[in-house]
């Protein structure tokens, strides 16, 4: 078989539904693959350029057809737009935030997304520095969301102690009466509901820092 860093890479994000992050190895690839695991490291040196080759695919796939905004569209739709397909490119693998966080990933379309979100920030009138600062905060957000969310599936648990009926027995109510009542909104199981609001807070924040008329906009 003639192999290369993409296709193991897909093999990989296969692999991550059965395994998890935690019990992916090459080994494992290699023998999804029918090779040695010695095969592998022609492709690929270690582990960290195997997640990096997965990482680059979740954000191609994430990206793929991004183009700027349309005519009408402003830029703060486009941005929750873009944010909402990284999250779901993520969701669709087991750990996929975990491992898009941190990675190396120096694909062109990767690239090609940033120049996309800066031209946008600066064409809405952002200085070009502002637009540097603001959109890894969009996007380092959505990505720890996403790790938060998929950590509470629970899939590392017996028995997965963010469930809704288990909430309850998290917290003493008698030391912490605050966080007890408020124990369904800390731990929402409507995730969705969760990434909006904490969208519009960052995009809120982001139209005050640029505040026309010193008004900040309304996002959303």
């Amino acid at each position: 078989m003639k192999l290369d860093a993409e296709q193991i890479a897909h093999a990989a994000l296969d692999l991550l539904d059965e395994h998890g992050l935690d019990g992916l190895s090459m080994r494992v690839v290699a023998k999804r693959l029918g090779v040695q695991a010695a095969a592998l490291y022609w492709h690929l040196k270690n582990k960290q350029e195997l997640l990096d080759a997965m990482a680059a695919i979740v954000l191609t796939e994430a990206i793929e057809g991004l183009e700027s905004p349309r005519a009408g569209e402003g830029w703060a739709a486009w941005l929750a737009t873009t944010t909402r397909r990284l999250r779901a490119a993520m969701l669709a693998h087991r750990d996929g935030a975990r491992v898009v966080a941190g990675t190396n990933v120096a694909h062109p379309e990767v690239f090609r997304l940033t120049e996309l979100t800066l031209r946008t920030l600066q064409d809405a009138g952002f200085p070009p520095d502002e637009a540097a600062r603001g959109f890894p905060i969009l996007l380092h957000f959505t990505i720890g969301f996403t790790i938060e969310e998929q950590a509470r599936a629970g899939l590392e648990y017996d028995v997965n102690p963010y469930r809704p009926d288990r909430l309850d027995t998290l917290v003493d109510a008698g030391r912490f009466p605050l966080t007890a009542g408020m124990i369904g909104k800390l731990f929402d199981p409507d995730t969705d509901a969760g990434f909006e609001h904490g969208l519009e807070v960052i995009l809120a924040g982001l139209a005050a820092r640029r505040a026309v008329d010193g008004k900040p906009e309304t996002v959303l």
